[in-house]
């Protein structure tokens, strides 16, 4: 049965709000789908895509605590942390599958969905399509859809990287931005037809079960090493956003934003490369000395500033002033470090990925302790 318009009542409102995609409605999708569950009543419903590694973890986390009962939608390639966990419920799929995704809204009718693995514009459309007239769907985008060095960026003010046909399709690093940009611009399209859609941008997300393991380096560095060397001046500042942070982000604006806008989040306090070594080691207990080294110090050893992962030569800071609005508050820096450490000593993560070699840092050590 096609319908050709679809109102929905926004909890948040009270205001009815009409979509104009058309959305299929099977009647007994409930024996057509065995994996179909009977959610509790009085509990909203929630269908987080991905769900296990990192930001779906936290998110799904994020649900619980706030009285939802959730279903993860992936193709089951990772562990489920959730596997016995009451209130949670798992549908197998693959989310670039548009069938998948179909069956699985029929079987969980969400009221939010919160989108985690969304890595092409097409993923955002058919997304949009598919979960027409749930009550929020939040797209996580990226920082780096921005196409301008700004400081700040501002979700209304700083321009968008484009994104060509080809860029749309590609799955290089070097079109991330493009592609997180162009899936932004699906959120607006849906929302002109009606859907209450929103987008995310988080700055680089750190925190337990980071699986990049990018911010594993400099613990690793911290809690093993007197002497620590960093790029540049120390004054480096690349935003950062702690994961329970952007998991609370994503479900304020399910329940608060505003459909077709884009909302920033990061630390409300963002600190530089020297000041982020710092809390490491208040959190560890321990002290450490960063030694700053230039290119030329650098070059000695064969390094250079952008071997160091979390470097960034221009400032990178995000306005989270319009997610503030909604409500959204950040973890105390110090809080955030704790568990952050509390987690990686936990794990078996070190960075090794991006480890410049600390015989090559020793080497830099020499030739500055020589000058």
């Amino acid at each position: 049965m096609k319908i050709a318009a679809v109102v929905v009542v926004r909890k948040r409102t009270g205001t009815a709000c009409v979509s104009n995609r058309s959305n299929e409605r099977m009647p007994g999708f409930r024996d057509a789908f065995p994996f179909a569950h009977e959610r509790p009543a009085m509990s909203d419903s929630a269908l987080v895509v991905g769900g296990t590694r990192f930001v779906g973890r936290h998110t799904v986390e994020e649900l619980l605590d706030h009285d939802y009962h959730v279903t993860i939608f992936n193709r089951g390639n990772h562990d489920n942390p959730f596997a016995d966990r009451e209130g949670v419920d798992h549908v197998e799929g693959d989310r670039r599958d548009e069938t998948d995704l179909k069956a699985a809204k029929l079987s969980v009718e969400p009221d939010i969905v919160i989108d985690c693995v969304a890595y092409y514009p097409a993923d955002v459309a058919i997304a949009t399509d598919v979960f027409a007239d749930v009550d929020g769907y939040v797209y996580i985008s990226s920082g780096d859809a921005y196409g301008e060095e700004e400081i700040p960026k501002r979700e209304e003010e700083t321009p968008m990287r484009p994104c060509t046909e080809e860029q749309a399709v590609d799955d290089s690093g070097e079109t991330y931005g493009n592609r997180k940009a162009e899936g932004d611009r699906k959120v607006v399209e849906a929302a002109e037809d009606g859907v209450n859609a929103m987008s995310v941008r988080p700055c680089i997300i750190y925190g337990p079960h980071d699986y990049t393991e990018r911010m594993d380096y400099w613990l690793d560095r911290v809690d093993n090493y007197d002497r620590v060397v960093v790029p540049g001046d120390g004054q480096n500042l690349w935003h950062r956003a702690y994961v329970e942070d952007v998991a609370s982000a994503l479900r304020i604006v399910a329940e608060e934003g505003e459909p077709g806008e884009f909302y920033n989040v990061g630390d409300r306090r963002a600190v530089t490369i020297d000041e982020m070594l710092d809390l490491m080691a208040d959190a560890m207990d321990t002290e450490v000395e960063a030694v700053h080294a230039g290119e030329r110090e650098l070059g000695a050893a064969g390094l250079s500033p952008e071997d160091f992962v979390l470097y960034r030569d221009y400032p990178h800071l995000l306005d989270t002033n319009k997610l503030a609005d909604l409500g959204w508050a950040s973890t105390p820096l110090d809080e955030a470090m704790a568990r952050t450490v509390a987690e990686h000593r936990e794990s078996d993560r070190d960075g090794a990925e991006y480890d410049p070699g600390r015989e090559n840092e020793e080497a830099v050590l020499s030739v500055l302790d020589t000058l």
